[in-house]
């Protein structure tokens, strides 16, 4: 790293790389670059751990009052929904990294006195950057994309079946 250091003048915690590799040691952020069954076994159990903390609430605060098929589908809808914005919060953490990775220019605060500058990458790092954007984020944030669609889906049909039963 320190041909880097000499070859970019962007501070290290800006450097698009430094960003990616801060970001992918975040506790939220690494659970979303691991393998597929892995992937889908944490959020599943995210999602059932949500499920029945927020059912035992909704529950409490509806038993008696609706329907007990209506507080299961309300269940379902929050639980979807705060998944939904886990999901949101790695795919805007992600493409912010990508957008930067795979740019030929990164923009920078060298002092912190919002006098931004712009640096054009040398090729070197530019091959480097890319071809992590390419083949480490892109893959994952299509997958994050995916699970975003899943969610969304469930979130209407959760909601739907709860207005109309």
């Amino acid at each position: 790293m320190s041909w880097r250091k000499k070859m970019c003048p962007v501070p290290f915690e800006q450097q698009p790389l430094n960003e990616y590799l801060s970001l992918k040691k975040n506790w939220l952020f690494q659970w979303s670059t691991y393998d597929n069954s892995r992937y889908i076994t944490i959020y599943f159990f995210i999602f059932i751990v949500s499920f029945f903390i927020n059912g035992f609430f909704i529950f409490y605060l509806y038993y008696g009052k609706i329907k007990f098929l209506k507080i299961f589908f309300l269940d379902i809808w929050i639980a979807s929904t705060i998944l939904f914005v886990i999901f949101l919060r790695l795919y805007l953490g992600w493409s912010y990294i990508s957008k930067r990775l795979l740019s030929a220019t990164v923009f920078y605060e060298e002092s912190g006195w919002y006098d931004g500058q712009i640096w054009v990458k040398n090729i070197e790092i530019l091959m480097q950057d890319r071809l992590i954007g390419l083949y480490e984020l892109i893959p994952l944030i299509n997958r994050i994309k995916y699970s975003l669609g899943i969610f969304i889906v469930n979130i209407f049909f959760s909601a739907l079946l709860y207005y109309y039963i």
